[in-house]
């Protein structure tokens, strides 16, 4: 892993949340993007070396909406961005990590991604980033 990559926070009304994250950082968001195979709006926003993910529900079926209901907004995951993802999520489960995605998929920014369960992590929800041009 060469670092941490971004710092997803589930948020119920992502227009709401830009506008506090934005004065907290004192600058706007640079990007905001549907993945809809995540069932999610995100919004990305730079912290000096480090990016902040806004994470909205776009469905009411999706990990982030039952994030919400569950356990209301606040942190969701933390991304840590990897050199070669398939080898990473082999390494992580022959060292006895359990996976939700066996096998990367395309993520927000430019990135391929996976989650290891947070089961397996100590309740915290992890995910694979790697750069789409990797």
């Amino acid at each position: 892993m060469k670092k941490i990559e971004h710092i997803g926070i589930a948020v119920k009304d992502i227009e709401a949340s830009n506008n506090l994250f934005a004065l907290l950082f004192d600058k706007p968001h640079y990007k905001i993007e549907d993945v809809e195979s995540e069932g999610v709006k995100t919004s990305f926003f730079k912290c000096g070396p480090n990016k902040i993910e806004l994470l909205q529900a776009t469905n009411d079926n999706g990990p982030i909406a039952k994030f919400i209901e569950k356990k209301g907004e606040g942190i969701h995951h933390i991304a840590f961005a990897v050199k070669d993802i398939y080898k990473e999520i082999e390494r992580l489960k022959s060292s006895g990590f359990r996976m939700i995605n066996e096998a990367p998929k395309k993520g927000a920014d430019g990135k391929i991604i996976a989650f290891l369960h947070p089961k397996s992590t100590n309740g915290v929800l992890i995910e694979l980033c790697q750069d789409i041009e990797d």
